[in-house]
């Protein structure tokens, strides 16, 4: 028992060594892409010889990209325009004594492909999910499938510090949800999706959502039979209008027919109707054929809420949620342009008003 604790000791530190390891190294290369981008952004003069290096290496005349720490992927994009534009960069600054220390490494060039080769993926997922125009609360289920199985997958090709990184970002995203409440949301929304549906639910999680969205069903009965009767009350009370004057002259008390009894009988459900219908609905919405991906989910509920009037109302529930807090954070960059130094005296309710305003004109 002490060797093999020993052992697991051992296996433990050696880990953590290589982490800090791989760490300091990352720091290193990050550093050494920081000044250059400062370099060059600070003389015009070396920003033209590397347009004339460009020019004769035939690259592409880009500039260098500026990390920003408030915007996601900058610190990628700025690793991978360095790696495009290594040559042009190393001989502009081997020209001059005095920054040829700038010239990354080969060491410090490995280590930028090996990041980049981890993360530039994940850019074009971030970009999808920070979206505010359309559903993608639905989506999370399915990039983190994805990411397992292929994006952050081991390969043959990935070097150890690709394959350290790739595992560090599926351990995190684990523990970023695998809290029980989030699991259950995930869950509920994907399957509110008419794209999606059952297909990325866990099985062993499948009964308990069913169950989680019939009770669901049941709670949202009251608010779609209130719906439904004003509705109906409105559509009586514009067919009663002609006649009002006819039946205000008339002092004889009408006798309720039989026809009246029996939809007063047959209008008030039971419990084992309403079970019934919450049961219809819910395996007729599994039944029909799923959407295509390409397809908007919300112009489907708004076309099939009819049919399904109670599953619609939880779509409307769920589906609005965003995948992440970077419309949230969008809201805080748009009250900074509203609240300024020359508009600091404006009251909350101003400000709240402006900045619906300036986000959805």
């Amino acid at each position: 028992m002490a060797s093999e604790r020993g052992l697991h000791e051992g296996n433990d530190c050696f880990a953590r060594k290589n982490a800090v390891k791989c760490d300091t190294r990352i720091s290193r290369a990050l550093g050494v892409c920081k000044k250059l981008v400062g370099h060059f952004s600070h003389s015009w003069k070396k920003k033209e010889a590397l347009k004339k290096a460009q020019r004769e290496l035939n690259l592409p005349e880009h500039g260098l990209i500026t990390e920003c720490p408030t915007r996601w992927g900058t610190k990628q994009q700025m690793m991978e325009r360095i790696l495009e534009q290594q040559r042009a960069l190393s001989q502009v600054l081997s020209e001059n004594r005095s920054t040829r220390h700038l010239v990354p490494s080969w060491q410090d060039i490995e280590v930028l492909e090996s990041v980049n080769k981890a993360l530039k993926p994940l850019q074009d997922f971030t970009d999808a999910l920070s979206g505010e125009e359309y559903v993608s609360i639905s989506y999370l289920l399915p990039v983190l499938r994805l990411l397992n199985t292929q994006t952050l997958a081991a390969d043959e090709e990935d070097t150890e510090l690709t394959c350290s990184i790739k595992t560090k970002v599926l351990g995190y995203m684990e523990a970023k949800y695998e809290d029980p409440a989030t699991q259950t949301l995930l869950n509920i929304a994907t399957f509110l999706d008419p794209r999606f549906k059952k297909d990325y639910i866990p099985k062993e999680q499948r009964e308990e959502i069913s169950l989680r969205i019939k009770s669901e069903m049941k709670e949202a009965q009251p608010a779609v039979a209130i719906s439904s009767s004003s509705v109906g009350a409105a559509v009586s009370g514009a067919e009663a209008e002609p006649c009002q004057s006819a039946t205000a002259t008339s002092t004889k008390r009408m006798k309720k027919s039989l026809g009246s009894l029996l939809q007063t009988s047959v209008t008030s459900p039971s419990e084992s109707s309403d079970h019934a219908t919450i049961e219809a609905e819910f395996n007729s919405y599994i039944l029909i054929p799923k959407i295509h991906s390409e397809q908007d989910p919300l112009a489907w509920w708004g076309i099939h809420k009819v049919n399904f009037p109670h599953l619609s109302k939880l779509a409307e529930k769920y589906l609005c949620v965003p995948a992440t807090s970077t419309p949230s954070e969008r809201l805080f960059s748009t009250s900074g342009n509203v609240v300024t130094c020359q508009r600091a005296s404006l009251k909350p309710n101003k400000v709240d008003m402006l900045v619906f305003l300036s986000k959805n004109l």
